[in-house]
């Protein structure tokens, strides 16, 4: 969701410039990924999960607060703020307005109940998967009914039934938010929460249980200052917290770490600035010499390239090309210091440090 509460952009070549980098401490994102890093994060969060839920309205009414006004809970699928005589897509609502009736909320799984394999209710309403609150949102009673089960499929705009009625989408805004809840419920509940099972569209080439489209609404649509509440919320200690994070709000990244990235699609933000070092597909461009201690920097790549060069508060301080043939310039006007160094092509994108002595 990157309209409303947008977060803005933090480049640091520091992980521990970030307050949740303790929680993935011993994971070893320098050389895992794929099916590897899968499975370290799904025992992280597995065994982080200390505080079961009940499925209970005081955990979205924690949870769901509009970091605007904590008197509201923000309704996913929502946009329009109240004026239009259609409650039906409202944004927010009171805190306190729950129920089942007009105009009241009531709690959306994310990843419908009966989507599940078994459904999310086996073993009764109080199975964990069944109340993991990352993946119940407040949501109006009327437009949580209208998506009902449908699986999540491609569109634009606001939130609707597509594909003659038979799938939803989510929304322009909402649509970064659900990936991320659906790959979490993946690592969290493995083959009881599969993506393919809940949306529509492209088959993963690394893994036939992942559909691109989540992919690239987790690219399209930046995690907002709502989503970081949410899930800094669960490990908070307080009654209704779970004690798990979601790795893919802290690092949407991670996603293509484990995925790849599909054909025709950017990578997701790379939040830490720490694994775009090892991104690929563009591992064996090489940028030399480094540190660098003249004016000239030599780029080993056989494919023409981007370069775009930050410094590390995130401001683009140089832009140019190279090519197979024409590999050096000039980075004169840099002072000396660390810079990141992103190097693009029709193939994906790669970041590496630089230190100019």
């Amino acid at each position: 969701m990157k309209h409303f509460y947008t977060l803005l952009l933090l480049i640091s070549i520091s992980f521990y410039a970030f307050p949740q980098q303790a929680y993935y401490n011993g994971i070893d994102f320098d050389n895992l990924s794929g099916s590897d890093l899968k499975d370290a994060l799904a025992t992280r969060i597995i065994s982080t999960h200390t505080n079961p839920l009940n499925y209970i309205w005081e955990a979205c009414q924690n949870t769901d607060l509009d970091p605007m006004n904590n008197s509201n809970v923000l309704l996913i699928y929502g946009w329009e703020n109240g004026t239009d005589g259609d409650v039906t897509n409202d944004l927010y609502r009171d805190v306190n307005n729950n129920g089942g009736s007009v105009g009241d909320w009531n709690r959306e799984h994310t990843y419908p109940n009966s989507l599940g394999t078994p459904k999310l209710e086996t073993g009764g309403k109080n199975m964990t998967s069944y109340s993991d609150a990352h993946n119940l949102r407040a949501s109006d009673v009327q437009r949580n009914g209208q998506r009902g089960n449908k699986k999540f499929a491609a569109g634009s705009g606001n939130s609707k039934t597509v594909n003659g009625g038979t799938d939803w989408y989510p929304g322009d805004e909402w649509r970064g938010d659900v990936a991320r809840v659906i790959m979490y419920m993946y690592l969290r509940y493995d083959s009881q929460c599969l993506p393919s099972n809940v949306s529509n569209g492209n088959t993963n080439a690394l893994d036939s249980n992942m559909i691109d489209l989540l992919l690239y609404w987790n690219e399209a649509d930046k995690v907002s200052a709502y989503e970081d509440a949410r899930n800094t919320y669960h490990t908070s200690g307080d009654t209704y917290s779970q004690g798990n994070r979601n790795p893919f709000i802290d690092q949407p990244y991670l996603a293509n770490m484990i995925w790849g990235i599909p054909a025709g699609q950017n990578a997701a933000e790379d939040r830490w600035n720490l694994l775009s070092i090892n991104e690929y597909p563009l591992s064996s461009v090489k940028i030399y010499p480094n540190p660098l201690k003249n004016d000239y920097l030599n780029i080993k790549t056989k494919t023409s390239l981007s370069i775009e060069i930050y410094n590390v508060l995130g401001k683009r301080v140089l832009t140019n090309k190279v090519d197979a043939h024409n590999k050096t310039i000039n980075v004169s006007s840099l002072a000396k210091g660390v810079y990141l160094v992103k190097l693009s092509s029709k193939n994906g994108s790669t970041t590496k440090k630089l230190v100019k002595q």
